[in-house]
């Protein structure tokens, strides 16, 4: 049975300028044309769960400048619910990013109203949920209102765990799945092969999904790890591929999909994203 998707997240403008190779420290490069774009973690995932299918209430914040006014409209164009999405006094999230030519990036993020979440809003959204709802987050907000969110609900916890920071054992408990790259996995489970990371991850957590790029993810649950691949294609930019996959990923669960084909969904999201320039679809 279908069920109700809620991305809890932040939302941000996104200023990206094309450089042939990122800068050295200290050192100023000449880049391409400035491009403005919607972002955001939770953004780019409830878009990308709307793409997939599943039109997600937002819950998170704008700030009260011109910023806000334009990721509101955004978010909305992208077929997602913005009823819930607050308006705070300040200004808005915005990420600076480089893409270097061979696809990489590095981002700055100014969390601006991100970083005002209110957490009482949120209790209140998730605790109407039922056990057929998921609820996806991520950590681009403060790590109390995920935290309150994940203790408040009934619903399916879906937390992507980036940026990588260490969480409280109750809130990686609760996450079914925890998504997470191999830099965050072992940031939390220390280093090791792809499948140690999962091994070790897997009584913390309901269930792991451990994304390896190119090589696709790994599933990690109670009927043990599988191999999802992914296909090979043209990278443009890797920007918006971590955040592809959590979307769609979500969007599967959310429509009643068990985690192993909804991480397979995800798996094709995320080589589609590397596709196009930014953080989503232009």
């Amino acid at each position: 049975m279908s069920g109700r998707l809620v991305v809890l997240g932040s939302v941000n403008s996104d200023l990206t300028v094309r450089v042939a190779r990122h800068p050295r420290p200290g050192e100023t490069l000449l880049g391409g044309d400035l491009s403005t774009g919607l972002g955001g973690k939770g953004a780019n995932q409830a878009a990308a769960a709307a793409r997939a299918g599943v039109a997600p209430l937002f819950l998170g914040a704008v700030g009260t400048d011109a910023v806000g006014d334009t990721l509101r409209s955004g978010l909305a164009g992208a077929g997602v619910d913005v009823s819930a999405l607050l308006t705070i006094d300040g200004p808005s999230g915005v990420a600076l990013i480089t893409v270097a030519d061979d696809g990489e990036n590095t981002i700055v993020v100014a969390a601006g109203a991100n970083d005002r979440v209110d957490a009482a809003t949120v209790r209140d959204t998730v605790s109407a949920l039922d056990a057929g709802d998921v609820v996806l987050a991520q950590l681009e907000v403060p790590l109390d209102v995920v935290g309150t969110a994940s203790a408040s609900t009934s619903a399916r916890f879906v937390l992507n765990l980036s940026p990588a920071r260490e969480v409280p054992a109750e809130l990686l408990a609760a996450c079914d799945p925890l998504i997470v790259n191999e830099t965050e996995a072992a940031l939390i489970a220390g280093d090791g092969s792809p499948e140690e990371l999962v091994e070790r991850l897997l009584p913390r957590v309901r269930s792991v999904v451990l994304t390896l790029g190119g090589d696709g993810a790994l599933v990690a649950d109670g009927d043990g790890v599988r191999h999802h691949r992914a296909p090979r294609v043209e990278v443009v930019d890797t920007t918006g591929a971590g955040d592809a996959f959590a979307g769609a990923l979500a969007a599967a669960l959310a429509r009643g999909v068990a985690l192993n084909e909804a991480a397979a969904a995800g798996v094709a999201a995320g080589a589609e994203a590397v596709q196009w320039v930014g953080a989503q679809p232009r």
